[in-house]
């Protein structure tokens, strides 16, 4: 089992997973920016791994919530299946 990790905020009431584009235009239309905001702290590289890019993203995503003193954003994690 491996967790998946999405930045989201604390209001925004869909799931980012199942109901990306509702949550995407939620979180477009208050401004939150949320997958700019990770872009911008998430470093990649063309040779990473998908592993590497899971575990730098889950990286961002805790930096980014500690981080917040607004307390606006927060982690969303879900249990999947390795393949």
């Amino acid at each position: 089992m491996a967790n998946e990790c999405m930045l989201t905020t604390f209001d925004n009431p869909y799931d980012p997973f199942e109901q990306f584009t509702d949550w995407l235009m939620f979180d477009k239309g208050k401004g939150y920016d949320s997958c700019e905001r990770l872009a911008r702290i998430a470093v990649f590289s063309d040779d990473m791994s998908q592993k590497e890019i899971d575990e730098e993203t889950e990286r961002a995503i805790d930096e980014i919530v500690k981080y917040d003193f607004t307390n606006t954003y927060k982690k969303f994690t879900r249990i999947v299946a390795e393949e």
